[in-house]
């Protein structure tokens, strides 16, 4: 035990601790061991990123059940990685060639790739760093990344596999563009915002007559590219003009008015304009209909020469500049209307994305939801909360193919080769290619297919792929499936279900047993973070200002089922006050007990136990059992806060205090011994039981303690003892802790100096109850400043006593000559009438109609709250004047 400062400075120790944990190898398994296996994947953050409040807590969640099981002697694995980020990396790389004057298309494919690595060498490490600091006990020595060889070697044989069955088939369809990014992005990465846009009426004339029909549309460059008019089937209102031809003005183009169910007789006009190259609903209607696709606008978002010669080239929100002033110059402009409708908008680049025909390799993952689905319904794999259920069962039941090409050079190129006729063969290798092309009889050379796969397809495959699939591993022998997944709801769809549906065809098993769904941290006004609003926090700055350990704990305590968490100072202040109280508890209890060697609980004859003795043993094992409960259900909350007030509560409030006379005493004392014994015993077992949450605190304090192993990292988690909790005892300690309570506020209410002692009176009919507090007295004297103790089986009658009830206890306090009665009525009065002011304001407030339907409901709740406070506030300093008249 060496000397342990005064102050708390958690600098210092997070500095310390986290290289000696990696270093010593304490968060590698032991594949040797036949203990149970305890395993998770970290979700992979983006190589470019760095970390931010949603990571804090999904690490400090993580790591809390991860070093519990890892403590309780599970053969434990969290495996750790990065996803290489297609999209993001790319453009981080792109902009740093710019500002040098350079492209990658000036680069070459290669070249470019080959600067992309040197740039993830020496800048991608960053979240990685960071990581570490929040003291997340991963296995770096597995450490992964999305493009690490053997994971490329898997994303290569899922696509092989998958395009043998049948699943991955290459063809035009509609797809979700990026001209900015020039590729295709899936539908989830498509964010709608609400635009306030214009709403056009154009007429389009109907081909041998004077009568034109009138379509509104919010993208008028379209109409270029239009192939048909619609109208609903049994729409009466345009039935004379079924079979009829329309001319499509601009162009003069003549095109067929068509049936169909899709067009809602109520919306607009009743009549639409069908662009099937660039609407997603346009394109089924053209399918059913056998109308041409005419792309008018191109990937680089410019219009094509398939557009009149006018408007080639231009950009697509200059051309419709351009065709408004057209239709208004040729008169078939109608009318314009101002309108707020959604468009989606890439979540990478940020600009309205732009739907177009686009040859593209796709996923029919219908098959593969399906399985994905049952194994949910079965049990097989459960959500915590279980509510998020509902919303992965809709998704995978209303499931689209899945777009898995990108237009990008960074990622994993798609393992598919073209001969020089077209021709497509999709291989491991490229000499494999070529083999099965020669066996063909095919003498041409082979050009590998441009794109790479969506970053989400090798991070789908991440519960398998890292632990070395397709080779048959020992990890995967031990750790798959995965125990539990810790994710946010955001990619439910993107990634979980992914991960399910890969599991389940090339494991034959769910990838994990239980995915629990972590909530949002929001600011402390509830609000969500963003950098468009300024109100983002930065994990790295609390960790700075409050300690790592109390923003853990912070976390850990707000991590309630249903409820966001609003990031609160006054929650993160309390923490790092509790990590103090545990610094200051540590320290008195070493500054006394220095002789102490032996960590372990001594039962004697000789000096038994005493009740607080009995009564600590008994917390101390509940605590332990509840919080098993409480992690093995995954209730953060619960399990932080019944650790919260054990220690602070019953340890350090009461053990502590009642264990002091004897812990503090000087010289040859057998039953100060035993009392500092027992006091080690408790904290250093404390001291385990919070070291899951507060890895570093806990860490430091354990070594200066008398403890048997190297690391409280790999120390045995506490035990439960159930024969040492008894309900008995703890009553006893209650009621003894309630009288003590009780003599507390009466000296409080009467503001009777600290330093005066008073005399009491008790009065029970229980002889046991006499018994408790006789034998206790010693305790109650002290800790309540009594000088004298009356107990009595029927309290006498006193005159002038303050009052208080306990159980089938009476307690009175006599206060003839402690208070002058004269100056504590004039107290009181004043008291009573700055309370009657304060609360008459409330209750106008409250009774005028305008203030509660007006002002905001948390400052109503607010007000009706304080005055309930004020209420009762009132009636007790009313009921105190009139003991004193």
């Amino acid at each position: 035990m060496t000397e342990i400062p005064k102050a708390y400075e958690p600098k210092e120790i997070e500095k310390k601790w986290y290289p000696i944990w990696e270093d010593s190898g304490y968060f590698t398994p032991k594949m040797d061991s036949d203990a149970q296996s305890f395993s998770m994947v970290i979700p992979p953050p983006n190589v470019t990123g760095y970390l931010h409040m949603g990571h804090a807590l999904n690490h400090t969640l993580g790591d809390v059940l991860v070093r519990w099981r890892r403590m309780q002697g599970d053969k434990t694995l969290w495996l750790p990685g990065t996803d290489h980020a297609g999209i993001a990396t790319q453009v981080v790389v792109e902009k740093q060639l710019t500002k040098a004057g350079s492209s990658r298309q000036a680069l070459g494919r290669e070249e470019f790739v080959k600067k992309v690595w040197e740039w993830k060498a020496h800048s991608g490490g960053t979240i990685q760093r960071q990581m570490r600091l929040e003291g997340i006990s991963v296995d770096w020595s597995r450490e992964r990344f999305t493009l690490d060889e053997n994971l490329s070697r898997a994303v290569i044989e899922v696509f092989n596999r998958l395009y043998e069955d049948g699943l991955i088939y290459r063809g035009e369809y509609m797809v979700n563009w990026s001209p900015v990014m020039g590729s295709a992005i899936s539908d989830l990465e498509v964010e709608m915002k609400e635009v306030k846009g214009h709403l056009y009426h154009i007429a389009y004339p109907i081909k041998g007559s004077d009568e034109r029909v009138v379509v509104a549309t919010t993208r008028p460059e379209t109409m270029l590219g239009d192939t048909a008019v619609a109208m609903n089937p049994s729409d009466e209102r345009y039935r004379h003009l079924i079979g009829k031809t329309v001319i499509l003005p601009l162009v003069g183009r003549e095109i067929p008015l068509i049936q169909d169910e899709f067009v809602e007789k109520e919306f607009g006009t009743g009549l639409v304009k069908v662009t099937p190259a660039h609407d997603p609903n346009d394109f089924e209607m053209g399918k059913r209909h056998n109308l041409p696709f005419i792309s008018v606008i191109g990937k680089d978002g410019k219009m094509t020469s398939e557009a009149p010669s006018a408007y080639q080239g231009l950009d697509r929100f200059e051309a419709r500049k351009r065709v408004i002033a057209d239709l208004e110059a040729q008169g078939y402009l109608v009318k314009v209307e101002d309108h707020t409708h959604n468009v989606g908008h890439s979540e990478r680049s940020g600009e309205p994305i732009e739907p177009l025909l686009s040859t593209q390799w796709f996923l029919n993952v219908k098959p593969l939801a399906e399985v994905a689905l049952q194994a949910v319904r079965d049990g097989r794999t459960r959500f915590v909360p279980e509510p998020w259920t509902k919303i992965y069962v809709d998704w995978m039941e209303n499931i689209r193919p899945w777009c898995i090409s990108r237009q990008l050079w960074w990622g994993h190129r798609i393992p598919a080769w073209y001969t020089e006729d077209g021709q497509v063969i999709v291989a491991r290798t490229e000499a494999e290619a070529l083999e099965k092309y020669r066996a063909s009889g095919g003498t041409g050379n082979l050009r590998q297919d441009e794109d790479v796969l969506d970053t989400w397809f090798s991070s789908a495959l991440w519960p398998f792929s890292t632990m070395g699939w397709p080779t048959e591993t020992k990890d995967l022998e031990a750790f798959y499936p995965t125990t539990v997944l810790i994710t946010g709801f955001d990619i439910i769809f993107f990634w979980v279900a992914r991960m399910m549906m890969m599991g389940l065809k090339f494991m034959g098993d769910v990838p994990f047993r239980t995915v629990y769904i972590t909530p949002l941290v929001r600011t402390s006004e509830g609000q969500k973070m963003s950098k468009s609003k300024g109100n983002v926090i930065d994990p790295l700055d609390i960790f700075n200002k409050y300690g790592t350990d109390a923003v853990r704990f912070t976390l850990t305590a707000a991590t309630t089922w249903g409820s966001d968490i609003a990031l609160q100072d006054s929650k993160m202040e309390g923490a790092r006050n509790f990590a103090n109280k545990i610094w200051n508890a540590t320290r008195f209890v070493l500054m006394n007990c220095e002789e102490v060697t032996d960590p372990e609980w001594i039962d004697t004859s000789s000096t038994p136990a005493t009740l607080a003795d009995e009564w600590i043993l008994s917390r101390l094992n509940s605590a332990i059992r509840d919080f098993n409960v409480s992690l093995t259900s995954y209730r953060y909350h619960d399990a932080a806060n019944l650790l919260y007030h054990f220690f602070w509560d019953d340890f350090c409030d009461w053990y502590i205090e009642l264990s002091k006379p004897l812990v503090t005493a000087k010289g040859e004392n057998p039953a100060a011994d035993l009392a500092r014994q027992r006091i080690i015993f408790v904290l250093e077992h404390s001291l385990r039981l919070l070291h899951p949450i507060m890895p570093y605190i806990t860490e430091e304090l354990w070594q200066r303690l008398p403890h048997s192993g190297e690391s409280i990292a790999i120390a045995p988690f506490p035990s439960v003892d159930e024969t040492r909790i008894r309900p008995e005892i703890e009553n006893d300690m209650d009621s003894v802790i309630e009288t003590i309570k009780k003599i507390r506020n009466i000296r409080a209410e009467w503001n009777i100096a600290p330093s005066q002692t008073v005399k009491i009176l008790i009065g029970t009919h229980d002889a046991h109850i006499r018994n408790l507090i006789e034998s206790n007295s010693g305790h109650i004297e002290r800790l309540a400043r009594v000088e004298a103790l009356e107990l009595h089986e029927v309290l006498p009658p006193v005159t002038a006593a303050a009052r208080a009830v306990v159980g089938n206890i009476e307690i009175a306090v006599p206060l003839e000559g402690m208070i002058d009665f004269a100056k504590e009525r004039e107290r009181l009065k004043r008291d009573i009438e700055k309370s009657e002011k304060e609360l008459g304001g409330l209750q106008g407030r409250l009774n005028n109609p305008s203030f509660v339907d007006r002002a905001a409901p948390e400052v109503v709740a607010q007000t009706r709250e304080r005055a309930s406070e004020l209420t009762a506030q009132l009636e007790k300093l009313v009921q105190t004047l009139s003991f004193l008249q």
